[in-house]
């Protein structure tokens, strides 16, 4: 968006190059105005007239230089989701440059209760994104005066930029009341139907089927000491926020998107899976995946493919899942509910010359077909060692193991996500 300009004026030299000035005439006057800078006029201080000679229009004014507009946006960022992904696009969109501050697993825990992911986590999810410029880790999760100096000096910042939900302390008082009181805040709109809340609340609710599925070796066990009562009552208290307020649109689809097909003769590298529950590890496979080619594919698998080969539901649904896959900075197309099975009729459409696997798979199906059989036979498959040995379960394992505190947690925030809900206005914004 649009550029905040600063005029440089070096008034006597660039005044002394101006065409009208050449010649004896112009020796004479360019001279009076050197006397007259360092002299006095009639008892007026001459060193003053520079200011006004540009608006006389006897000097050359050089072109206007623009620098960048820099805005700053902050969040915990715990277990990263599409509504983050879009409010750092909002937010990009106000200016040229996007810095974004992630706040500290302490300020986390004092603000708003232990987070699920680490700060390495965290900071991989926001630098992964496509929008962003900058990071600076170890963010405040208020923003205070000695704060709001460092960016505004330090990191050049114009703008602070928020979502219309309030941001409130622990006392109550809005963590922005100083960037607004500044001048210098920009409000975007919140994106609808999820929240870290409402992913831990979907989680929490699915301790249940998760206690069921005992036969699975696979499957994350539950916590000794909860009970399938305690389960059966947190599954019934939590039934709204298990289902997906998402609202998918194919304006947010294009907003997400590149835009851009592969140039003719590219490296065109294919990998799918199922995103759920987007974490670093995800980020770090397509980054390695990307690096093997000139454009990357990514296939994910709709639902019922998730819970046929992975043997329980996905937390996220098919396009909340697709659009965090989007909104990666390696990514350049999705196939939104892609097949199971990479097919030679897919090969040759999407025009693929490799196709690639990661070493960590959370499909527990032992399937007779294997899925990779066509590109493996035509040699262009390859295994790559996945960087982390993370997966969504077991960043779902993270808040089971700690069910008490994130209930507690989610209760309070819970109170906090309603009361917006229900003093919503519309705002302006995408």
């Amino acid at each position: 968006m649009g550029s905040m300009e600063f005029e440089s004026n070096h008034w006597i030299w660039d005044g002394v190059y101006y065409p009208q000035l050449f010649g004896l005439g112009g020796i004479m006057i360019t001279a009076a105005i050197l006397f007259l800078s360092t002299g006095y006029f009639g008892g007026i201080g001459a060193p003053f007239f520079p200011y006004f000679w540009p608006h006389m229009g006897l000097f050359y004014k050089n072109r206007s230089r623009k620098r960048p507009v820099r805005v700053y946006m902050d969040g915990c960022f715990d277990l990263m989701h599409y509504g983050h992904a879009n409010a750092l696009r909002q937010a990009k969109s106000l200016g040229d440059e996007l810095v974004v501050g992630v706040v500290s697993d302490e300020e986390i825990v004092a603000n708003k209760g232990p987070p699920v992911l680490s700060m390495e986590e965290r900071l991989i999810l926001v630098s992964g994104l496509k929008w962003v410029d900058e990071v600076i880790t170890n963010a405040p999760y208020e923003i205070t005066e000695e704060f709001m100096y460092t960016l505004f000096n330090k990191y050049r910042i114009d703008y602070i930029i928020h979502g219309d939900d309030p941001c409130l302390l622990p006392d109550g008082s809005d963590a922005y009341a100083l960037a607004k009181k500044a001048g210098r805040y920009k409000q975007i709109k919140r994106t609808e139907g999820v929240s870290s809340t409402d992913i831990v609340g979907r989680i929490l609710s699915s301790l249940r089927n998760l206690s069921a599925d005992k036969t699975n070796n696979n499957s994350p066990d539950i916590k000794q000491g909860l009970s399938d009562e305690k389960i059966q009552a947190e599954t019934c208290n939590s039934v709204k926020t298990q289902l997906s307020h998402f609202l998918p649109t194919s304006r947010r689809i294009v907003q997400f998107s590149n835009g851009k097909g592969p140039l003719p003769g590219a490296r065109i590298v294919y990998i799918d899976g199922a995103f759920d529950l987007f974490h670093a590890g995800h980020v770090e496979i397509l980054r390695n995946a990307r690096q093997l080619g000139d454009f990357l594919l990514v296939g994910v698998h709709n639902d019922q493919t998730v819970s046929e080969r992975r043997g329980c539901h996905p937390i996220m649904h098919l396009h909340e899942r697709s659009l965090s896959v989007l909104a990666c900075r390696y990514v350049d197309e999705v196939i939104i509910g892609a097949p199971w099975e990479v097919s030679k009729d897919m090969i040759t459409t999407f025009n693929i010359s490799l196709v690639v696997h990661g070493t960590v798979d959370e499909s527990t199906c032992k399937c007779d077909t294997d899925p990779y059989a066509t590109p493996k036979s035509m040699g262009i498959f390859q295994t790559i060692t996945s960087p982390r040995d993370i997966t969504s379960m077991s960043v779902a394992r993270r808040i089971i193991d700690n069910y008490e505190a994130y209930k507690s947690r989610n209760l309070k925030k819970k109170k906090s996500e309603d009361r917006y809900y229900t003093e919503k206005k519309f705002v302006v914004g995408d």
